[in-house]
């Protein structure tokens, strides 16, 4: 089952069409059929069929062939268009620092695992192996998340470098679907556990 988070990055592309486009030049045609393909290789695998491309995008499917000549390249363009990491640093910077801290650790864990599941997901639907393309650390995200945090350091038990590599790692672990299968954590709950871990609040509780 495709997960919400994984589709998350293509909310604004158009489910469905019932009728053919209108003429558009070369390079606005292919990026309008690049933009359907991520979604359906998430949903239906390498399984998915120019016939099911065309009709998404809303054209013929000689205009599929036209475009980019076979289905491998148009697979190849989506992915490549899936990897670009530029999507994610604009949602992250959209976090309003001024929110509290809950919240803010809440979307930085949510936009990640939206990227991880999408990525792992292209990762097998395309075949790919080896590591996956842009989760390195010096992709300057542990940076960007830092400046998220920026205002949050007095409450922080930990450097804020050291905070946002466990929020990554801890979003990237818990998008890896057979790990987290058996039991499934939701947003909510890995972001209590980020701030408060698993031990109980002894003071609290007496």
């Amino acid at each position: 089952m495709v997960s919400e988070r994984s589709l998350h990055y293509a909310e604004a592309v158009p489910t469905t069409k019932t009728h053919r486009a209108k003429p558009l030049p070369v390079e606005d045609r292919r990026e309008a059929i690049v933009d359907v393909v991520v979604p359906l290789l998430l949903e239906f695998g390498s399984e998915v069929t120019t016939r099911q491309i065309a009709e998404r995008a809303g054209v013929a499917e000689g205009t599929l062939f036209r475009a980019f000549g076979d289905k491998d390249s148009i697979i190849r363009a989506a992915v490549e268009r899936f990897m670009d990491p530029l999507p994610l640093r604009a949602m992250l910077r959209s976090i309003d620092t001024d929110l509290p801290l809950e919240q803010k650790v809440h979307d930085i864990v949510f936009h990640l695992r939206a990227r991880f599941e999408g990525v792992i997901g292209i990762m097998a639907a395309s075949g790919m192996t080896g590591r996956p393309p842009g989760l390195d650390v010096r992709s300057g995200f542990a940076e960007l998340l830092a400046e998220v945090l920026a205002d949050e350091i007095p409450r922080l038990r930990i450097d804020v470098t050291h905070a946002t590599h466990f929020i990554r790692l801890v979003a990237f672990a818990s998008s890896i679907g057979h790990l987290n299968r058996a039991a499934p954590f939701t947003t909510d709950e890995l972001t209590d556990l980020i701030l408060h871990g698993i031990a109980a609040n002894r003071e609290k509780d007496a």
